[in-house]
C-alpha cells in the first residue's frame, strides 16, 4: 500500500507577518466555495463567514483580538461564525417552526464552523497564502458581533488572518502522535508517560526562553500562571456564556 504524501501538513507553519499586497480578485470566493464542501451536520451548513479587507474595519477589530498585529497586517480577516439564524429564517419562510435556541444546536453549529474554517485554512495554504488562526474570538464575542452587526443565533468563533507570507513562520513543534492517540479505549497517562511525551516540547529553545522570561520554573507554569490563568478563563467564560444567552442560543 502506498501511503499519502503528508509533508505538506507536517511542514505547514502559522504566518503572522504578511506582504503588503491584496489578494487576487475572486480567490477568496473560490477558496470559500471549496471549503463549503467540508463535513456538515445534516448538510445544514450552520455557519457564516464575514470577510474584512477594509483597513479601517480591520483596525476596528484589532482591539478585540488584543492588538495582535496580524489583524491589521493581513490582506483579509475572516471571522467564522456559528449560524443558526439563516437556517431558522428558511424554516420560518417554509412553514416550519425552528427549535434551535439550545445548547445542542449551538454545538452542531460549532462543529460545522470548525470544519468549514479548517478546510478553508488548508485550501488557503495550498494556494500559497499564509494563515494565522486566532484563538481570541470567543474572548470578546459580543464586541465582535456588535462590530460585524451579527443577528441573534450567530456567534463568532474563529478568526483567520490571511495574506501572502512575509516570512516562513516558525516551527512550533507538536507532541508525538502517541500522546493523542488511544486504541480501543482511553488509556490514562503515567508520570513516566508525561515525562516522555512532553520532553521534546519542554527542551525546545523557545520553551526554555518562555520559562526564563516569565520567571517560572516549568513550561506548564507559563500556561497556568501567565498565558491562560484561572482568572482570565473564568472572566471570559462568564462573558461568552452571557453572549450565548443574549444571542438566543442558551436560555
Amino acid at each position: 500500500m502506498d501511503f499519502p504524501d503528508i509533508s505538506f501538513f507536517i511542514n505547514r507553519r502559522t504566518i503572522r507577518r504578511y506582504r503588503p499586497e491584496p489578494l487576487p480578485e475572486g480567490l477568496l470566493e473560490q477558496l470559500l466555495e471549496a471549503a463549503a464542501h467540508a463535513p456538515s451536520t445534516g448538510n445544514m451548513q450552520l455557519y457564516s463567514v464575514v470577510v474584512t479587507t477594509d483597513p479601517t474595519e480591520k483596525k476596528a477589530l484589532a482591539p478585540y483580538h488584543f492588538g495582535q498585529p496580524q489583524v491589521e497586517g493581513a490582506a483579509a480577516v475572516l471571522t467564522f461564525c456559528a449560524d443558526f439564524h439563516r437556517f431558522s429564517r428558511w424554516c420560518q419562510e417554509r412553514g416550519a417552526t425552528p427549535c434551535y435556541d439550545n445548547l445542542q444546536s449551538f454545538m452542531a453549529a460549532t462543529l460545522d464552523t470548525i470544519a468549514f474554517a479548517q478546510q478553508f485554512n488548508t485550501l488557503a495554504e495550498s494556494a500559497g497564502l499564509g494563515v494565522c488562526w486566532l484563538g481570541t474570538t470567543t474572548y470578546n464575542a459580543g464586541e465582535i458581533a456588535s462590530a460585524l452587526r451579527l443577528p441573534g443565533l450567530v456567534v463568532p468563533l474563529i478568526t483567520l488572518t490571511v495574506g501572502y507570507p512575509a516570512d516562513n513562520g516558525e516551527d512550533a513543534g507538536r507532541l508525538p502522535v502517541e500522546a493523542v492517540t488511544h486504541y480501543g479505549r482511553y488509556r490514562d497517562y503515567t508520570t513516566a508517560d508525561i515525562d516522555r511525551l512532553y520532553s521534546e516540547k519542554e527542551s525546545r529553545d523557545d520553551s526554555r526562553r518562555f520559562v526564563a522570561e516569565n520567571g517560572k520554573e516549568t513550561l506548564a507554569q507559563v500556561f497556568t500562571d501567565v498565558r491562560y490563568p484561572r482568572g482570565n478563563n473564568e472572566l471570559f467564560s462568564e462573558k461568552f456564556l452571557g453572549f450565548l444567552k443574549s444571542s438566543g442560543f442558551i436560555r
